[in-house]
Formats: C-alpha cells, sequence, structure tokens
C-alpha cells in the first residue's frame, strides 16, 4: 500500500534563549566579579591618588521683582545662566584683581539653584583660603550685576510710565484749550460736542493719575528686590573625607565594574555560542546525557555529594563496559584530566574480572605522564594497543578537541562515551563531533557531562528515535549481533531531512 505522508516541520529556536544566557552568565562569574572588584578598588584608588581640589561654597538669596508662587524655577535658572557669563567672571577677577582670564575662570565654578530664590555657588582653586575669596568675590558680583539689572529695569519702567503720562498731559491741555474756545451760549448746537470733551478730559486725568501710582510702584518695588537680594550663607571651605569619598568611589565603581563584567560576559556567550543546558548539549551532539560529574568543590559540605557521584558514575561505566561485546572509549572535550581519572577509576573496578588495558589516545600527558600506583591498570600507547591479547577489557580514551585524528578514533573502541565539560564547545563543534564519529560508523553510548549547572533543570535524554534514544542501545546490539530485527541505517540528528509534502512513501 502506497501512503502520502507529510513531516511536521520542526519548531524554529528562538533567537535568544534567555535560560540559556542566564545560566552561561552565571558560570561565568569569575569574570563579572573580577570586573566588580577591579571596579571597587580602582574607585577607592581613584580617592585615594587623585584627592578633588580645595573647594568653597556660598549661598545666595534671589530676589526677583517677577516672583510668583506657581513658578517652576525658570527665574533661578536664568540666574544660573547669568552668573555663567563672562561679565560677572570678570567683576570678580577684577574684585580680586586676579589676571586670569574670565573664561578660564568659568570654568573653576559652577551654581545650583537649590529653590526658587536660592542659589549655591560653588568654587575650587589651589587652596581653601584662595577659593574662599573667590567665592565671596564671585557671590559679591552676581549680587551686585543683579541689582544693578533690576535697577535700570525698574528706571527704564518708570521712565516709560512718566513719558507716557507727560504725553498725555498734553493732550488734556489740548483738550482744555478747546473746552475754553467754545461756549454752549454761542451755538445750541455745540452742546452735545462740549460734554463729550469734558468725558475725555476727565478720562485723560484719571489715565494721568494711574501713570503717576504705576510710577511710583515701579520705583517702589526696587528696594524690596534690592534688600532681598544678599548673601545668606558666607562663603566657607568645603572639607573633604577621605574615608566617605573612598566608600562614596568604591560603590559607583563596584556598580560600574559589575555592570561592565556582565554585559562582556553577556556579549561573550552569544558569540561564542556554547551550550550549557543539558538538553542543548544533548540536542547538538544527538545523544542523551546518561552521566554528571559535578564541579570539584572545597567546602566540606560537598566533597561527599562529588565522591558519591563519582562512585556512582564508576560503577555505571564499568556495567557499559563490561556488557559491551566490543571495545569501549571515553572521548573527552575541554576535561582531559577528569577523563584520565575517570578511565583509570573504572579500570580499577573491571581489573577483579580479569586483566585491563587502558589505551592512552590523549594529546597531553594525562596518562603518559603520571606516576603508576600499586593496583593500577596498565596505560598503553597506541602503537602498543594492536599487540594486546584478546582476553580481557581494552578502555580506550581519546579526544575530539580541534586537531583531532578522526581516523584513529576507532582504534581505541567501535563504541564510544563523551565526556564533554558544560560550557566548553561550540554549538558548531559539537556538530563537527557527531558527523565525524557517525562517518568512522563509532557509535555514541551516551554523553558524561563535566560540571554541570547546578541550576539546570532541563531534561537531556532524547526520546525521537531509536537511533538516539537510551531505550534504543540493547537493539541496535541485538541488530548488530544478527539476533533482532533488521538493521536499520544510523542516522544522526543533525542529518535528518524533512521530507517533501508531495513524497510518497512505500
Amino acid at each position: 500500500m502506497t501512503t502520502s505522508t507529510t513531516s511536521e516541520a520542526p519548531a524554529s529556536a528562538p533567537l535568544l534563549d534567555l535560560q540559556a544566557l542566564v545560566v552561561a552568565v552565571r558560570r561565568r562569574r569569575r569574570l563579572w566579579s573580577a570586573m566588580a572588584l577591579l571596579g571597587l578598588l580602582a574607585g577607592a584608588a581613584v580617592a585615594v591618588l587623585i584627592p578633588p581640589p580645595p573647594s568653597a561654597m556660598t549661598k545666595v538669596l534671589v530676589a526677583h521683582a517677577e516672583d510668583q508662587p506657581n513658578d517652576t524655577g525658570t527665574l533661578i535658572r536664568t540666574d544660573v545662566a547669568v552668573l555663567q557669563t563672562t561679565r560677572v567672571a570678570d567683576m570678580a577677577l577684577k574684585s580680586l584683581k586676579s589676571p586670569e582670564k574670565p573664561e578660564d575662570f568659568m570654568r573653576d565654578y559652577r551654581g545650583t539653584g537649590l529653590t526658587n530664590n536660592l542659589l549655591q555657588i560653588d568654587v575650587t582653586a589651589d587652596s581653601d583660603a584662595e577659593a574662599v575669596a573667590r567665592a565671596k568675590a564671585l557671590a559679591d558680583a552676581f549680587v551686585t550685576d543683579h541689582v544693578t539689572r533690576m535697577q535700570e529695569t525698574a528706571k527704564a519702567e518708570a521712565k516709560a510710565l512718566l513719558d507716557q503720562r507727560d504725553r498725555t498731559r498734553d493732550e488734556l491741555a489740548q483738550v482744555n484749550k478747546e473746552i475754553g474756545d467754545r461756549s454752549p451760549d454761542s451755538d445750541p448746537t455745540a452742546s452735545a460736542s462740549i460734554e463729550s470733551l469734558f468725558a475725555r478730559r476727565a478720562e485723560l486725568n484719571s489715565r494721568i493719575a494711574d501713570f503717576d501710582q504705576r510710577a511710583a510702584d515701579a520705583r517702589t518695588g526696587t528696594p524690596s528686590v534690592i534688600a532681598g537680594t544678599q548673601v545668606v550663607d558666607a562663603a566657607r571651605a568645603v572639607r573633604h573625607s577621605l574615608p566617605k569619598a573612598a566608600v562614596t568611589d568604591a560603590a559607583i565603581g563596584l556598580v560600574l565594574g559589575l555592570f561592565l563584567g556582565l554585559a562582556l560576559a553577556a556579549v561573550g556567550v552569544v558569540v561564542a555560542d556554547r551550550p550549557v543546558l543539558r538538553r542543548d548539549i544533548a540536542a547538538n551532539l544527538g545523544t542523551s546525557v546518561i552521566a554528571e560529574l559535578p564541579r570539584r568543590s572545597g567546602r566540606p559540605w560537598q566533597r561527599r555529594r562529588t565522591r558519591v557521584a563519582r562512585e556512582r558514575l564508576t560503577a555505571s561505566l564499568a556495567r557499559t563496559v563490561r556488557g559491551s561485546a566490543e571495545p569501549v572509549s571515553l572521548l573527552e572535550l575541554g576535561c582531559a584530566r577528569s577523563t584520565s581519572v575517570i578511565a583509570l577509576n573504572v579500570a580499577r573496578a573491571l581489573a577483579a574480572e580479569g586483566p585491563v588495558a587502558v589505551i592512552d589516545g590523549l594529546p597531553g600527558p594525562q596518562l603518559s605522564g603520571r606516576r603508576p600506583k600499586p593496583g593500577d591498570p596498565t596505560v598503553l600507547s597506541g602503537e602498543q594497543a594492536t599487540a594486546v591479547p584478546d582476553q580481557g577489557h581494552l578502555l580506550g580514551v581519546g579526544s575530539v578537541a580541534p586537531g583531532t585524528a578522526w581516523t584513529d578514533l576507532q582504534y581505541l573502541g567501535t563504541q564510544t562515551v563523551l565526556v564533554v565539560r558544560a560550557g566548553h564547545g561550540s554549538a558548531a563543534w559539537l556538530h563537527t563531533v557527531a558527523r565525524q564519529l557517525a562517518d568512522q560508523s563509532i557509535p555514541v553510548i551516551g554523553v558524561v557531562l563535566i560540571d554541570p549547572d547546578p541550576r539546570d533543570r532541563t531534561d537531556g535524554t532524547l526520546w525521537d528515535g531509536l537511533h538516539i534514544a537510551l531505550r534504543g542501545q540493547n537493539e541496535r546490539l541485538a541488530r548488530r549481533n544478527g539476533t533482532g530485527r533488521r538493521r536499520t541505517e544510523r542516522l544522526p540528528m543533525w542529518a535528518a531531512r524533512v521530507p517533501d509534502s508531495n513524497e510518497e512513501v512505500r
């Protein structure tokens, strides 16, 4: 029977896996912790080695003729801007008899509006006495400039009102003349015109009185502005506390260093693309995680847990090697030392049943350079492996790191267990390892994960096919020995092809 089937497309992976990002950043805590510590030390060093210059501070109460209760601070911001002008700076320098340029002096002080009418002036100098003198001169210059501007404004306003009053008086004189030239008895029709002239005269008299009152108010308001603008806090030197400055700068450096370290760690994780979670490692290698070995810790309460995990791993791998009819190898990626220790422990566990030989295929001296102890198994090099008799167990130890001679891996064992350090290999290299082992026809029993993340709750078991699932290991062995059903071709996960929707399956 011929049927038409359509394979369901796999779900697209997220652009950014936040869980994997958080785990990978947490694993790089040495980086961002070191950056935070460096920022802390740098901040404290800056406070000690580069102390703030001598400074002085004074406060000025500024009165404005346009003061309103609902002012949003526009007037005080204008005063701050006026303080930062060459006019005020030049007046202060002249009172100090200093040859310094106003442009240079303006860089040594700043104004801050504390309230709508309170201005704080901060000045730096080479000494405390000079800073106090500069702050006093600057405050006096600002008060003088402000009072002068207010007086000129009041005078200009009063003069404009008086000029308008004089023009109104001239107009009134003209109206009075017209009234005197006309008589109601001489012309009965002129009665209405005379009444309008009287009304106009009354209006002009009212306007003249208003102008006089407004001019008087303008002149009267100036003394209140002059008296209200004054220095309320005399210039004084600002004392700097070295411990306080060191703590403040250290805290700022700590925060900046921590932020920079976290940013660098996050960027490095995204760029490097090194899987950390067991589900990602299993998916990229196309095989399940069968065991884990936590990182060795110096904490006493974790040593026993690590020892128990190591013993459990040794027993599990020993059963795997003991029950396999073909040689088994351990291939490491980023954990050569841990793999050599695991291999020796497994060999010791198998030594009670017969002779055991460990074939050293590691590029380093982890096995060949160690000093043998009583009871240790025989360690042979790759060249000596062909001279080993058939009886007994053979356990090959090799590497799948970059630069591996892939064609030599089959001489270490026709089956293998990958020992991978979490976060060491990139996703691309894990794919390369899976492809190369498939090309060499070396089945992967599973993955032993070294230094897994303790907070990783993902599943490292693959269940989407007998060629990669744990439940298919025994069935594959039976098919290979001819005792099971017809053997199917082993396809790694990365080589799986999504069939076309129109493809027919017989």
